[in-house]
């Protein structure tokens, strides 16, 4: 069942978003060569704290940690580990924070030093695929509308989608109805409606789309062992139209990049 939203709900939603979104930032100051992801994983367990909310993520189904960080060929789920990083490398960072009974959720794909440009590339298609399918996520839209958009941007680069991990509902719970897959066909799944939030995260491949699970339970590598890249928003349905609850300007501002992205699923100027 879909747990529609009202306008005070959304709103204590984007303050869990918010807490998510600079805890993000922080870790974009702090993730370089040679840090590791069991560092990061603390220093955002402390940020989280000290902002009033508790990590979604650490006890959640039983995950040790407070971070999903999932570099390379890792998909996501990855477990914080004192492994350094290393010029290079890429990683997913996936953050999520419950504040006020409300999750917020959402992931950004960062460089370390010198990346490769074909990975470099894998990362920007990735990230402009989130908000191709955020654009679909509106009224008279159906939940594989969303999908085929991020699918067919893609795979039209060569990627893989994967096809076992989806986004999802958002709310009270971390993972709400409906399931929100990066692929599909257009006018099928569940009609979206007013106050709905979801999670909106291509998780996109190099190569093949097929997946494998370490034995450790969570980490999701590619099969191939090619880079993936993840990116993840919180969009609330509203008049019709998506609104991020989340935003990168933190990560941005701490990298020194200018970026205009989210500028058309904001109703106001972000207040921050």
């Amino acid at each position: 069942m879909i747990i529609v939203k009202s306008r005070e709900e959304i709103e204590l939603m984007r303050e869990s978003a918010l807490i998510v979104s600079k805890t993000l930032g922080m870790i974009a100051s702090e993730i370089k060569e040679g840090v590791t992801t069991l560092y990061l994983d603390k220093l955002a367990e402390e940020f989280i704290r000290d902002h009033g909310a508790t990590p979604s993520f650490l006890g959640l189904y039983d995950f040790p940690n407070s971070l999903c960080m999932s570099p390379n060929a890792q998909v996501v789920h990855g477990i914080p580990n004192n492994t350094p990083l290393k010029s290079g490398d890429v990683i997913s960072v996936d953050c999520g924070a419950y504040k006020n009974g409300y999750h917020g959720d959402h992931a950004y794909s960062f460089e370390i030093g010198d990346v490769a440009p074909e990975t470099k590339k894998l990362l920007q298609v990735t990230k402009e695929s989130l908000y191709v399918g955020i654009r679909e996520f509106k009224a008279g839209n159906r939940v594989e509308d969303v999908g085929n958009a991020i699918q067919k941007y893609t795979e039209s680069h060569g990627y893989g989608v994967v096809r076992e991990l989806v986004g999802h509902g958002l709310g009270q719970k971390m993972h709400e109805e409906p399931e929100m897959p990066n692929y599909g066909k257009r006018g099928r799944g569940k009609l979206f409606v007013e106050g709905m939030v979801v999670a909106i995260e291509p998780m996109i491949n190099m190569g093949t789309r097929n997946i494998k699970q370490l034995k450790d339970g969570w980490t999701i590598l590619t099969a191939d062992g090619k880079p993936s890249a993840h990116f993840e928003h919180d969009v609330a349905l509203i008049d019709g139209k998506p609104e991020i609850l989340s935003t990168f300007y933190y990560i941005y501002k701490a990298l020194g990049i200018e970026s205009n992205e989210e500028d058309e699923f904001r109703k106001v100027q972000l207040v921050l």
